[in-house]
């Protein structure tokens, strides 16, 4: 009996928690504003990745494998890494979630941006 809770509580729809502090969750394909969306995204802590992509919302829920996500993912981190660390101004993130406009909350893998006192936003 155990077991079967704690396979109930693991399987929990996203946005149980959002459900006690009021907040509606964020359903995959709904559309939203970017000011609504990170409402709703910083509600839901168990939520380990969701974006927001010309207004409509995408829940990343399915797991990655190392072939297909982890090896490429590294590839691309390790060459910005190395040039961010030669270059001033210059910051690389992983995972990061990015507001870039009204309707555009991206998360991706990795991101290099020029910093504000070296003429970036």
């Amino acid at each position: 009996m155990r077991n079967r809770t704690i396979v109930s509580e693991q399987r929990a729809p996203y946005g149980r928690r959002g459900a006690r502090t009021g907040v509606p969750p964020l359903i995959h394909g709904q559309r939203l504003g970017a000011d609504e969306f990170m409402r709703r995204y910083e509600a839901m802590p168990e939520l380990k990745k969701a974006e927001l992509i010309q207004g409509v919302v995408y829940l990343m829920t399915s797991p990655v494998s190392a072939a297909k996500h982890g090896t490429p993912d590294n590839l691309m981190q390790g060459p910005m890494f190395l040039y961010a660390a030669e270059t001033p101004g210059v910051e690389v993130h992983g995972n990061s979630t990015i507001r870039l406009g009204p309707d555009d909350v991206p998360q991706p893998d990795v991101m290099m941006r020029l910093m504000p006192a070296f003429g970036g936003g």
